[in-house]
């Protein structure tokens, strides 16, 4: 009889841990797998890269200054200083032949 009270006392801690575990699993881990590489692209950018801010706008880097880019936008060429984190992917470029 003891025994059996014990496990109901225990029973709500095993659960708020499994859900725990679960939660981590499918939602924080992946997400900071998102974040970690999503940091690695915004580190590795350089000059000539194509890139698409956070924003939506399509852009070309042309100078790098500690956490400011200055980009190319339009046929105009204009010229934006965005700040890094801004920036939410790089475009690939393929190659000509």
């Amino acid at each position: 009889m003891k025994g059996s009270v014990k496990m109901q006392q225990l029973s709500p801690l095993f659960m708020s841990i499994a859900i725990f575990v679960i939660f981590y699993f499918l939602l924080i881990r992946p997400q900071q797998k998102r974040n970690k590489k999503i940091q690695e692209m915004r580190k590795n950018l350089k000059n000539g890269d194509h890139i698409i801010t956070i924003g939506g706008i399509h852009g070309k880097i042309i100078k790098i200054k500690d956490d400011v880019l200055t980009i190319e936008v339009g046929a105009d060429k204009v010229r934006l200083q965005i700040e890094r984190w801004a920036v939410g992917s790089v475009k690939e470029q393929k190659e000509s032949l």
